[in-house]
């Protein structure tokens, strides 16, 4: 079961309460009475590791599967050489043998 944590936008009060997915959420605020308690929205606490799941900006830097490191370097080197090109040499005006191209 998950934490939510609630807030009375009347008094303030703040509580962590463990609670069902399924279950309706609180809105009367234990210590003032008032129907302002709502969920606070925060980030997710928890990180899914192990085979099976999808690299997510969870992902620590020095680590990685084989295809992202093998896609890494393929990126690397066609910036280091200027990427691929699909016209052939021959087909521009000076025929490839100025620096222009």
């Amino acid at each position: 079961m998950p934490i939510y944590e609630y807030r009375c936008s009347d008094c303030g009060h703040q509580k962590d309460v463990l609670q069902k997915v399924s279950a309706a959420p609180l809105t009367t605020c234990p210590a003032c009475g008032k129907e302002t308690f709502a969920k606070l929205i925060s980030a997710a606490g928890f990180q899914l590791k192990g085979s099976g799941w999808y690299a997510t900006d969870f992902k620590s830097t020095g680590s990685g599967t084989a295809s992202a490191k093998a896609a890494d370097s393929k990126e690397s080197k066609d910036s280091k050489d200027g990427g691929s090109t699909d016209k052939p040499a021959a087909a521009t005006p000076c025929g490839g043998s100025c620096a222009c191209h």
